[in-house]
């Protein structure tokens, strides 16, 4: 069993977005009251905590992620009050509470920018990133946006540029400033002081900037991507050396509250380690090896055995692995395999990454086996669908309402039109009818889940990436003096047999894994995962 140290490390969290969790006032959009009325069956999945992406006051150019007020929450959500009753109704469900922060970048509508905006000698002057334009006009340097176009936007107030790596809408803090990050810091102990458990930084790569305002290198590798911010090698304005000056003045902040723990967005295994191998920067970096939908690698036996190799490469980093989230296409759409049953590819990849050496991120209706919707160009509401359709949707796809029950207007989650369309093809796959099937992926999710907290030994323990037949991949998870766990995973279309040693115990009792009365061998069917006891 873990340390009391170190409970974090075998984390299970359960992600929810907002909007389309649950609408309890039947606007259309979901609301805190809603997630706190369906606690009760986030507690039944046997996760640990939830992870609550941005409810604060925002005009909502970025749906949340622009924040207007980081103390307050926005009245679509609901008030102080009711995330409040949230908060304590979570804890008296064992389950503790997560919440995005979001520190690289305010809404346009923060006080603070309103403030920096008006001249260039207020006293919130250089809180933000400005620069003069070039000589023609032109914006500083060749910085990229990741919503297309250039990371500057020109005000005529200032006559000079401001840096914004996402929506024009989306200012960047100059968090060299240390009044900035005193600002944040208070904001950190704010929502401590709530009784939050924990944060997810989000985009914490680009809360940092070169402060000479070079320009980026190019990037061979990310030309044929249909978003030129993939088109540079952004080493200019991602990811710079002083990040971890913060990162330790962050977690100052979280190691004088008891037991509270961090994630950041990070996404590299390198940058993973850097930021989290040491016990006084954050505890978990998120992991987007499984989630960026840019990549066109799919669940083959090669990539796999690449995550299960870096997952023993991160030395004392600690990942934080999720397969879904709500920036990516749904994990079972993104590595669909024709003609195989979708509910058996969210069934491996799940199992999959409950296995690895790591704590876990699953994301609102996964759970249920939900693949991507399906929308239309008039449907679409999200900035980086907008601006790349029709070569992409962007993130609605995995945005849309979560089916409660089958038969219900809306599937149950609101009375009146969501803001994005519910799906009838999610909604045969509602709660209320998995529920009611022993089988069904929802209560493999539970029974797996369940599974994982009676063994959270091995999360922690040692992982040996193991010889196995063509199409097929596998480790050993060890435990001194324990038992080892042997996980194997068929990533082909063909039946393999396995031969597992005089030593093998028989497969651990869980639906849609192989379960042979053979001890010493056993079949993989396709796409199917085995866990065994050595």
């Amino acid at each position: 069993m873990t340390g009391s140290s170190d409970w974090w490390k075998s984390l299970s969290i359960y992600q929810i977005y907002p909007r389309s969790f649950y609408d309890s006032n039947n606007d259309g959009v979901g609301d805190l009251k809603g997630i706190t009325e369906k606690l009760p069956y986030i507690a039944s999945l046997n996760v640990d905590a939830i992870w609550l992406s941005p409810f604060f006051t925002s005009p909502m150019h970025d749906f949340g992620y622009d924040i207007a007020n980081y103390r307050d929450v926005d009245p679509i959500f609901g008030t102080l009050s009711d995330f409040d009753e949230f908060l304590a109704t979570a804890h008296e469900l064992g389950l503790k509470v997560l919440i995005d922060q979001v520190y690289s970048h305010s809404s346009d509508e923060h006080p603070w920018f309103q403030e920096s905006r008006q001249s260039r000698d207020n006293p919130k002057h250089d809180w933000y990133v400005w620069a003069d334009p070039k000589p023609d006009g032109s914006p500083p340097n060749n910085w990229q946006s990741c919503f297309g176009g250039a990371a500057w936007q020109f005000d005529s107030r200032r006559m000079q540029y401001y840096l914004h790596n996402f929506v024009t809408q989306q200012p960047d803090l100059n968090l060299h400033n240390e009044d900035v990050q005193n600002a944040v810091l208070d904001v950190t102990r704010f929502w401590l002081d709530r009784g939050v458990d924990g944060f997810r930084l989000d985009a914490i790569g680009q809360m940092f900037h070169d402060l000479q305002l070079r320009d980026n290198p190019v990037n061979p590798k990310g030309q044929s991507h249909v978003k030129l911010w993939y088109w540079q090698d952004m080493i200019y304005n991602s990811n710079r050396p002083e990040m971890e000056i913060f990162l330790r003045r962050f977690r100052q902040v979280l190691d004088s509250y008891p037991e509270k723990t961090s994630i950041g967005e990070i996404g590299d295994l390198d940058l993973i380690t850097r930021y989290t191998g040491s016990d006084d920067l954050l505890h978990m970096g998120y992991d987007c090896q499984m989630t960026m939908g840019h990549h066109n690698e799919t669940a083959n036996k090669d990539y796999i055995n690449r995550i299960i190799g870096n997952a023993k490469s991160a030395g004392k980093g600690w990942v934080n692995y999720a397969i879904n989230n709500h920036d990516a296409p749904r994990v079972v759409s993104r590595w669909k395999k024709e003609g195989v049953d979708q509910d058996l590819l969210a069934r491996l990849y799940f199992t999959l990454m409950n296995t690895l050496r790591g704590s876990i991120c699953l994301y609102q209706g996964e759970e249920l086996g939900l693949d991507e919707a399906e929308l239309q160009f008039e449907d679409l509401v999200d900035p980086e669908g907008l601006a790349t359709w029709p070569q992409r949707q962007g993130r609605d796809g995995c945005r849309t309402p979560i089916p409660w029950n089958k038969d219900a207007v809306n599937g149950g989650f609101s009375s009146v039109k969501p803001w994005l369309p519910m799906q009838e093809k999610h909604c045969a796959r509602a709660v209320d009818v998995q529920e009611q099937d022993s089988e069904s992926t929802l209560n493999f999710y539970r029974e797996l889940l369940k599974w994982r907290g009676e063994h959270r030994d091995y999360i922690a323990g040692d992982i040996e990436l193991m010889e196995t037949p063509e199409g097929v991949s596998g480790f050993i998870r060890t435990v001194p003096g324990k038992k080892s766990l042997l996980c194997l995973f068929n990533f082909s279309d063909e039946t393999v047999p396995i031969v597992l040693g005089q030593d093998a115990a028989k497969a651990i009792h869980l639906k849609d894994f192989a379960d042979n009365s053979v001890d010493q061998s056993v079949t993989l069917m396709p796409w199917q995962a085995g866990i065994y006891w050595l």
